[in-house]
């Protein structure tokens, strides 16, 4: 089991999209959302991903064929 925490910013046209669940559904990996803002032209989100290493890779993958961009995350991440 690996957990791996990213950044994901999502384009306008992504906002309200499922992305996160979907991407937990698809590639069974558990999220973990640390840290969000979203507003009605941009929203980010810190993301906690627990799972088999293969399934994170597909799955983050996946989540930039959509649109998404995924940035690593390194250090501690504050909870709010």
């Amino acid at each position: 089991m690996t957990r791996r925490r990213v950044r994901f910013t999502f384009p306008e046209q992504l906002i309200t999209e499922p992305v996160i669940y979907e991407l937990g559904h698809r590639f069974q990996v558990v999220t973990n959302i640390r840290m969000a803002d979203v507003d009605e032209h941009i929203g980010w989100v810190v993301l906690e991903i627990d799972g088999d290493d293969a399934d994170i890779e597909r799955s983050l993958a996946w989540a930039q064929s959509r649109g998404v961009r995924v940035d690593p995350v390194t250090g501690d991440v504050m909870e709010g």
